[in-house]
């Protein structure tokens, strides 16, 4: 038998383990309690937003590369460039979204827990953040990029990001529009480096990578349905109801058409059509067998999974580009 205060000290471990916080994300637990609230603001515990904004200014800056010959030095300088502008254009994208959001966030299961709508981040705070991160990223655009490079850098930065989430109130089609907002990074790495507007690769590019936001943010979306309808949110997910599954077929079909397309206008070579047009489908297809759209969790998995599709276009892409320089370099 167990003695009385053994079974006391149970109980208040137990009450102690329920209600104990669960370890904050890395690398949220690497700061104080104060600071932890803005780096959820911009969701760095949550890298995978980040990364899909990274991937159009990567493709965008290789297929230049290949195209022009840009040296190998050049170009690692150009691809850590985009990923700070990735960073940066992502981090405010989240801070405005949740300014304009914070009130239905608090209906959503999955978002109330975020800082505005839980009360750990004032909406004053969060607007002065967001300025800070206008300032850092105009200032980073303007050492960077010149000429129309920049100014589709900074169209890209504001105005995109800051009307998309007013269309959720408006529109079924959010997902239309962000998949302009999240793709111009192809355009401006394009025109970086190859000083040039090729309207037909340009336009291919970002139908096709239209496409693919339309595809995972649609998946994204369907996490929320539910309290989405309660809240009067709008999306894809609700519009098309039963016929989802199509509409991600139809773009998944049209994102990987549209690839095949560019790589022909831009003289890619067997490398770009095997690995990131071939491997394109095969992931595609996996995705389509897998994820469970009823399901939240599979959602989530599937969306952070075309994240790691990038890694497919991209190596085509890079294997082609460092082929051609090769090529040269024996040529000369």
């Amino acid at each position: 038998m167990d003695h009385p205060s053994t079974k006391a000290e149970t109980t208040i471990l137990i009450a102690h383990h329920a209600y104990t916080k669960p370890t904050p994300k890395f690398p949220l637990g690497l700061v104080s309690k104060s600071c932890r609230p803005y780096l959820e603001l911009i969701r760095l515990e949550k890298p995978t937003g980040t990364i899909l904004m990274f991937w159009p200014f990567a493709w965008g800056l290789t297929m230049a590369a290949f195209s022009v010959g840009l040296p190998l030095g050049s170009y690692f300088i150009n691809l850590g460039k985009a990923l700070a502008g990735a960073f940066l254009l992502r981090s405010s994208a989240c801070t405005i979204n949740d300014i304009f959001d914070r009130e239905m966030d608090a209906g959503v299961e999955r978002t109330r827990s975020r800082p505005l709508p839980s009360g750990r981040v004032s909406v004053l705070a969060a607007t002065l953040y967001l300025i800070t991160q206008y300032a850092l990223g105009v200032t980073f655009f303007y050492f960077t990029e010149c000429g129309l490079a920049l100014w589709v850098a900074l169209f890209q930065l504001i105005p995109l990001f800051a009307i998309y989430p007013l269309l959720k109130r408006v529109t079924h089609w959010p997902q239309a529009w962000l998949g302009f907002a999240m793709n111009f990074g192809f355009i401006t790495a394009w025109i970086s480096v190859a000083r040039t507007v090729d309207y037909p690769i340009l336009c291919g590019a970002m139908a096709s990578c239209w496409c693919w936001t339309m595809l995972y943010d649609t998946i994204y979306a369907c996490q929320d349905i539910r309290d989405d309808v309660k809240m009067g949110v709008k999306s894809t997910a609700l519009l098309f109801g039963t016929w989802i599954r199509p509409l991600l077929v139809a773009c998944g079909l049209t994102f990987v058409a549209m690839l095949a397309a560019v790589g022909l206008l831009n003289g890619q070579g067997t490398p770009y059509f095997v690995l990131s047009v071939g491997g394109t489908v095969l992931h595609l297809m996996w995705q389509f067998l897998t994820v469970d759209l009823d399901v939240p969790k599979s959602c989530w998995a599937n969306f952070n999974r075309n994240g790691q599709l990038g890694w497919i276009v991209w190596s085509g892409l890079m294997l082609d580009y460092l082929l051609s320089l090769h090529g040269m370099m024996a040529w000369m």
